[in-house]
């Protein structure tokens, strides 16, 4: 789940102060900063550099940007933690997400690879029941796959808005 949380912030929307998303991430009260010596304070630098990984790579090689997926006991891959971390994370600013939440929005389907494996608070999956039919399942299982890719063009759809330059 953290790592997904942490790719949201890094391909987000908005820049974000790291008290702002650290903080409810490691569900700690920003003191927490301000006293060494404590496993929360521990904490807060592995998941900097955790943000500063993510950032580099999807930077520089964003072809090498792997999310950290938990295996099932079958050896599948199982994406539902990391998707519902990066939803976590979009739930901080969901306002800026605004845009791709919209159906209507062609670029919609850039949130979909994540989107699809999230439950709401009543524990439904998010965006409805998925249709019947094995064709569906096939999909479900493989789609995972579509993560990293989806993750950086994310990055690349907000760029221009959370990067830009004052006139």
């Amino acid at each position: 789940m953290l790592d997904g949380y942490v790719a949201a912030i890094v391909a987000g929307p908005v820049s974000m102060s790291p008290l702002d998303w650290i903080c409810p991430l490691l569900a700690i009260d920003a003191d927490a900063f301000n006293h060494g010596g404590t496993p929360e304070f521990a904490a807060i630098p592995a998941v900097a550099l955790r943000h500063n990984d993510i950032s580099n790579t999807l930077s520089t090689a964003p072809d090498r940007f792997a999310p950290m997926h938990r295996r099932k006991p079958s050896r599948d891959v199982d994406p539902r933690p990391w998707c519902q971390g990066f939803y976590a994370a979009m739930r901080l600013k969901l306002s800026a997400w605004a845009p791709l939440l919209d159906a209507g929005n062609v670029n919609h389907g850039l949130l979909l690879p994540i989107l699809l494996h999230c439950r709401d608070d009543q524990g439904r999956p998010l965006l409805g029941p998925p249709r019947s039919g094995r064709e569906t399942k096939n999909f479900l299982r493989n789609a995972h796959a579509d993560i990293p890719a989806a993750v950086e063009a994310l990055r690349q759809y907000w760029m221009p808005i959370r990067y830009a330059r004052a006139r």
